[in-house]
């Protein structure tokens, strides 16, 4: 990425002044900013290269955000590309400066500062698919700061996550999970989950070696990096046999496909509450949908609306 500041202190200010000025030539620019006409008339040509100035001999300021906005988010994307490059050429390294023994086939990382990190550059480094356990009451990444998740799905990295059903419930969790959705990732829900995990291209993975109780008890969560192994192709069809069973979690549009995301929420398991909640209706509102869509499906339980729902594609 190329260095240097987007506009240089002595272009700073002789664009603020010439924005004060409402216009200027060298000679003005040269009394208002204490140089010489010779440096005036250099700085007005250069904030006029860069997009900021009229041509001269009066130059007149440009608006910024055109000339400097489009400078700004090359930057942005040359950044990005240079951390995905960065984790991969780091797990390269991890790669192929060991020795492939069996030892050498599983890392321990520990402490929450280190696990986090592996799980971003995890995700920089993914090309094709991440696999996700997202069990309730996160310990080192929760939803809202996995800020690796949306380039990646920009970026064509296919999305699955399983979420425990009291994680739908938390404070905000929904929401999160409602707009990844809307950005191509596939959700499913389970009332429990076996573990915490993270797999990625099905080539490493992440899985905690201490339970959740003992970790927060010591304060050190302990994790196991786990490379291409009979070790890692049991984790990946620990998550494929889980997502079979999983409920897919679906998202529409709160006026026109408001009953989709209900069938969803209660096919999961939530209550009417925290229903009511995420859809933002009250609560009785909920119950009014549920009693008309049992009648539509010619069924008088829940649970029969449920299976109607998944056998007619409601959902």
């Amino acid at each position: 990425m190329s260095g240097g500041e987007v506009l240089p202190p002595d272009l700073q200010h002789a664009y603020r002044l010439l924005v004060r000025n409402s216009g200027t030539d060298a000679a003005g620019l040269a009394d208002d900013a204490g140089v010489t006409v010779a440096e005036a008339a250099a700085l007005l040509e250069a904030l006029h290269e860069k997009g900021l100035a009229t041509p001269g001999p009066l130059f007149h300021a440009m608006p910024p955000d055109i000339a400097l906005g489009e400078v700004l988010l090359r930057r942005q994307q040359e950044l990005q590309a240079e951390r995905q490059m960065m984790a991969a050429l780091s797990e390269d390294y991890r790669v192929h400066t060991r020795r492939r023994s069996v030892e050498h086939l599983v890392e321990i990382v520990v402490g929450v500062p280190a696990l986090r990190q592996r799980l971003r550059e995890m995700q920089d480094a993914a090309q094709h698919e991440i696999l996700w356990f997202c069990r309730a009451n996160p310990i080192v990444m929760a939803g809202t700061s996995n800020t690796e998740e949306t380039p990646a799905l920009a970026r064509g990295v296919k999305y699955r996550a399983i979420y425990e059903r009291a994680l739908l419930e938390m404070p905000g969790e929904m929401e999160g999970i409602l707009e990844e959705i809307d950005m191509g990732e596939e959700a499913r829900t389970l009332p429990t989950l076996p573990v915490r995990l993270a797999i990625a291209d099905r080539s490493l993975a992440i899985c905690p070696l201490v339970p959740d109780d003992d970790a927060l008890a010591v304060g050190q969560p302990t994790a196991a990096l786990i490379r291409s192994s009979e070790l890692l192709d049991a984790l990946v069809a620990l998550f494929e046999s889980h997502w079979e069973r999983a409920m897919p979690i679906v998202t529409g549009k709160p006026d026109e496909e408001i009953d989709t995301l209900l069938l969803s929420l209660l096919v999961a398991g939530m209550p009417d509450k925290s229903i009511a909640t995420h859809l933002g209706v009250s609560r009785r509102t909920v119950q009014r949908r549920l009693e008309r869509m049992m009648d539509l499906a010619g069924v008088d339980t829940r649970t029969g609306l449920a299976y109607q729902a998944s056998r007619r594609g409601w959902i």
